[in-house]
């Protein structure tokens, strides 16, 4: 990377100290290495998932499982790709509730739904370049972004109000809306609750600061802000300014990032399967990471596959409970529930 010496040992000072790595694994190839998690030696922290946990009506199917979320009376959102973009909602036990937003124009592509402390449900729509937010009764309240007309051309130049190609969406304790600009402009955007833009930050590049696919976002309780910087194979974190305070780049490329809620807060990070299922990567991706906010590795768990405990393309991870997650998978068309035991780590 091109840095003057003086940026290098900053970024150094504030990388945090995680497990030793291992040389390179003797046989592995290039793409392999390259997808390959730096930190070795990681505790795996036993796990379960639970069979066929959410029940679909007659003739209604999940398609690629892009975002999962959950609410604070255990209500959890899917937001899929099949025919058509859909949003549907369940119950805690995984009994179908509703579709939100059928038919909506602002929905095209699925890539994340999140929810606020206020029960609100948010839509990342990568198709259209749009968030959206919805009420708890599910009616649109506010639009970040625009569908381009057919055959509009994408702005020359990143603009406060013009997405491209948008990934995930987070919140400060003060309503702040943080964006995840990622496929088109790599940078992430700063709103007030009211949708007013306050500030961006990140260029396309390698360096501090830039980001390469920013594809996930979390924001912790002092409103520091965590960046998956994918095809950088980092995670990059920000204060509420978005002024650059750290990387973590030992737990490969992070597809989906979560922060748990309470007064220990922990990180998980899925060095996803690639969806291009590249069979020389299943062997050395798939686990999902559990970190202290510094970055400190505390454990892993899982590994690429399709069946029920294995992980087929993790796109995003609901971390409300610590110990109970829920993961959507694409290439398993899926959401599983999965309960960690981390007190038999080892």
């Amino acid at each position: 990377m091109n840095r003057t010496t003086c940026l290098l040992a900053a970024t150094l000072a504030w990388v945090s100290p995680v497990m030793a790595q291992a040389p390179p694994a003797a046989g592995l190839t290039p793409a392999q290495m390259a997808a390959r998690a730096k930190a070795q030696n990681v505790p795996d922290i036993p796990f379960d998932s639970l069979p066929n946990f959410l029940k679909m009506p007659a003739n209604i199917y999940l398609g690629e499982g892009i975002g999962v979320a959950t609410n604070s009376k255990g209500h959890i959102f899917v937001y899929t790709r099949s025919q058509a973009t859909r949003l549907f909602e369940f119950d805690a036990k995984g009994n179908y509730l509703r579709e939100i937003g059928e038919g909506l124009y602002g929905f095209a592509f699925a890539h994340a739904v999140r929810v606020d402390p206020q029960d609100n449900i948010w839509a990342v729509d990568e198709g259209t370049n749009m968030v959206i937010k919805f009420t708890p009764e599910g009616r649109v309240a506010m639009v970040i972004g625009r569908r381009p007309e057919p055959g509009e051309p994408a702005p020359s130049n990143a603009e406060p109000y013009v997405l491209s190609r948008p990934t995930d969406v987070a919140w400060d304790a003060a309503g702040n809306i943080f964006v995840s600009d990622g496929y088109g402009n790599s940078r992430v955007v700063k709103y007030d609750k009211n949708g007013r833009f306050i500030a961006t930050v990140g260029t396309r590049g390698n360096g501090q600061g830039q980001l390469n696919l920013p594809h996930t976002i979390a924001a912790d309780a002092k409103g520091n802000i965590y960046v998956g910087d994918r095809s950088n194979s980092r995670i990059q974190v920000f204060d509420n300014d978005l002024t650059f305070k750290a990387i973590y780049d030992q737990v490969g490329a992070p597809w989906a990032v979560c922060i748990t809620p309470g007064p220990h807060q922990y990180l998980y990070s899925s060095n996803s399967f690639p969806d291009n299922n590249n069979s020389q990567l299943q062997a050395v991706t798939g686990e999902i990471y559990k970190m202290e906010l510094d970055g400190t590795i505390v454990g892993k768990f899982g590994h690429a596959g399709k069946k029920l405990g294995e992980f087929a393309t993790v796109h995003e991870i609901d971390c409300r409970n610590e110990n109970e997650l829920l993961v959507s998978e694409i290439t398993a068309w899926r959401v599983q529930k999965i309960t960690l035991h981390p007190k038999g780590a080892k």
